[in-house]
């Protein structure tokens, strides 16, 4: 009998990219009940993507959103078809940051994993999505699904974010900035995020931290066996 060609359109390919392992296992996990139609077939932590992929998705989990070198490392990438920022924040300053680096869409991380999904999935057809807006800092920590440091202690993800760079010695007035929060909002995080992991000074966050998996990681994870080669 001549064989039936098959009608159904290819997994768009995913790297998924963040200095934390936990924070690209997470993401992974979150997006891995759609692997018929979203293949994440890379996670890279502080390593540029090696695989050919439709998409890298680059979650901003204590990263400087748009404004680093590693973002735009991405962009630059002849392996990495479209780039695609997840971040709590989609203001008109993120945004106008992302199109000046020439990344294709700003996704908040308010979205559902099925929602996610279906905008990777517009982003794969050509579309530029950057419509998809939060109201400032009102993000809803409950709808989100990946996973991160802390997250077995308590922490929600915004507290979490906020004690990676406490971690990293950043100053309150710097986590602000990094996180696009207000001042008052960081100074919340850290009161309720102290609570939950029993420390009451800075130092100890930081010893905490340390102890708790939050600094950067260095690692690359290649899921696809067709790309399963040596890494240089």
């Amino acid at each position: 009998m001549p064989r039936t060609l098959s009608t159904e359109p290819a997994a768009v390919r995913v790297a998924v990219v963040n200095d934390h392992e936990l924070v690209v296992r997470g993401l992974a996990a979150m997006l891995e009940p759609y692997a018929e139609r979203l293949a994440v077939v890379e996670l890279d932590s502080a390593l540029p993507v090696r695989s050919t992929v439709d998409i890298a998705l680059y979650d901003s989990y204590s990263m400087p959103s748009v404004l680093d070198d590693q973002c735009e490392w991405i962009v630059r990438d002849p392996s990495v078809e479209r780039t695609v920022l997840y971040t709590w924040v989609v203001d008109d300053a993120v945004v106008d940051s992302a199109r000046r680096l020439g990344v294709c869409a700003v996704l908040p991380k308010s979205l559902g994993a099925a929602e996610l999904v279906a905008a990777l999935e517009r982003v794969h057809a050509g579309e530029e999505l950057f419509d998809l807006r939060t109201q400032g800092e009102a993000e809803d920590e409950g709808q989100h699904e990946g996973g991160w440091p802390g997250k077995a202690e308590g922490l929600t993800a915004r507290q979490s974010e906020v004690v990676a760079l406490i971690t990293e010695g950043l100053s309150n007035q710097e986590i602000a900035r990094r996180t696009y929060l207000s001042i008052n909002s960081v100074k919340s995080y850290t009161r309720a995020a102290y609570r939950t992991m029993g420390v009451s000074s800075r130092t100890q966050a930081v010893l905490w931290g340390i102890d708790h998996g939050f600094q950067r990681d260095r690692m690359r994870t290649v899921l696809d066996p067709a790309d399963q080669t040596p890494t240089p």
